[in-house]
């Protein structure tokens, strides 16, 4: 059965991060007012009674009759048709345990660059298996960008993908302004798993630049990282697609060498000394690519596609490797 989102379906988002607020700022800049589940209380009064976020882009001002924002996640799911999921993946489950509201009417697009910790699936896996939604009413959003630049103004590109190419435009059109450029896509499988492998990829580079390695080095590193991305997704769903595009390509470098990446920030960590613990201690966002480091070894098992940078990642995250002694052997694998 055909899912087709009407021209004036209505948007709720959901989660209070720097992204879903990044989301939410695009998204009223459209004239519409946009619903906006927010689980804490501090960011919930500051957005009701000023209009900002008091937690995360604290310089990003709303204009409040646009934004609806509310603790009650069945009202705020109830009066939209379209549900953009941008909560950590690590807490996805959390926000959405209160939800007794059917998905089954609504179109659900993932935001999430990340994996469900514990059950080895993506975020579109994971509410097409839970919600037993088809994938023709799932969508993501993907890069490459940052909620900061996005926020601010910046020039930016984002990447929209649903199986009925219709809807992608219809969603992505929401999103454009003047400082965002829209792209879409019919490849959820390729798009969702290059954001998750990029967040792996960012880590290794942050280690690289930790333990003192140049740009030299860092330039056949991350082209390597692109190689592997595009290994992986061509042996585990092969398809007609080009990862030398800014959706797959893009995102990866851009996560890679910012320093708004997150996860380049927790490889950095490690690289200079700090243990693994410690390190996502001392993070004040979650790293996907520390949750998604061991489910795409864990998939993996079923595909066996060569993954070097991976596998390193692995082992330093989860095993105990020395950082040092493992980029080390990694050098001598990349070409």
């Amino acid at each position: 059965m055909e899912y087709k989102i009407g021209t004036d379906a209505r948007c709720a988002v959901i989660g209070h991060g720097s992204w879903a607020t990044a989301l939410v700022k695009l998204l009223t800049a459209g004239g519409r007012r946009v619903g906006w589940y927010v689980r804490n209380g501090e960011v919930l009064e500051s957005l009701r009674a000023e209009g900002r976020n008091s937690r995360y882009l604290d310089d990003t001002e709303f204009d409040r009759d646009r934004i609806a924002p509310s603790d009650d996640l069945d009202a705020v799911v109830r009066e939209a048709e379209v549900v953009i999921l941008a909560a950590p993946s690590a807490y996805l489950k959390t926000f959405l345990e209160p939800l007794r509201t059917p998905l089954r009417d609504k179109f659900v697009v993932s935001a999430i660059k990340g994996i469900v910790p514990g059950d080895y699936q993506t975020v579109v896996e994971y509410i097409h298996d839970r919600y037993e939604l088809s994938y023709k009413q799932i969508g993501l959003i993907s890069g490459p960008s940052h909620a900061e630049e996005v926020s601010r103004g910046k020039l930016s590109y984002l990447t929209v993908a649903c199986t009925d190419p219709e809807n992608a435009r219809l969603i992505g059109s929401r999103f454009a302004t003047d400082s965002v450029r829209i792209s879409c896509s019919t490849d959820l499988y390729g798009i969702e798993y290059a954001a998750i492998l990029k967040n792996i990829y960012a880590i290794s580079v942050g280690m690289a630049v930790g333990l003192g390695y140049g740009d030299n080095f860092l330039a056949v590193l991350i082209a390597n990282c692109a190689a592997e991305m595009t290994r992986f997704l061509d042996g585990s769903y092969p398809a007609q697609r080009n990862t030398q595009v800014s959706a797959y390509l893009g995102d990866l470098l851009v996560t890679c060498y910012s320093t708004y990446s997150r996860n380049r920030r927790l490889g950095l960590l490690i690289g200079h000394g700090c243990t693994v613990r410690s390190a996502l201690n001392e993070m004040t966002m979650v790293a996907e690519g520390y949750f998604a480091a061991d489910c795409i070894r864990h998939i993996n098992f079923r595909h066996r596609v060569e993954m070097p940078i991976a596998e390193m990642v692995y082992d330093v995250l989860y095993r105990g490797a020395s950082a040092r002694l493992r980029m080390k052997e990694l050098t001598t694998k990349l070409i």
